[in-house]
């Protein structure tokens, strides 16, 4: 009856999780496939205390180029909540979810 009580609680703990990490797959590529792609900001920030030096962050989510809301959101949020004063952002982007590439043919050959 111990043992019972211990596997169905763990079961139903995976059961919970599964359902959670399919959710944020979901989310993922519900925004890939509504055109947002992957975008990377490298952050740099001045140290609060130390302002003469410099300190790297990396942000990564799916967002949409090139206004980018999801990026802009988190940096009001660091201008307004965090001490480290932004020194410079860099952006890269990709749409990872992209229409077929057609090439035309020149030719056709057959080999045996």
């Amino acid at each position: 009856m111990i043992g019972e009580g211990l596997h169905s609680r763990k079961d139903h703990f995976i059961e919970e999780q599964a359902m959670t990490d399919l959710s944020v797959m979901d989310k993922d590529l519900l925004a890939q496939l509504r055109g947002s792609g992957l975008t990377t900001a490298h952050i740099l920030y001045c140290m609060p205390d130390h302002p003469h030096l410099l300190q790297t962050f990396i942000w990564q989510d799916y967002d949409e180029a090139p206004r980018f809301p999801t990026l802009n959101k988190f940096l009001s949020f660091w201008q307004r909540e965090i001490e480290g004063r932004l020194f410079s952002v860099a952006v890269a982007h990709s749409r990872l979810i992209k229409p077929a590439e057609l090439k035309p043919v020149a030719g056709m050959w057959a080999l045996n």
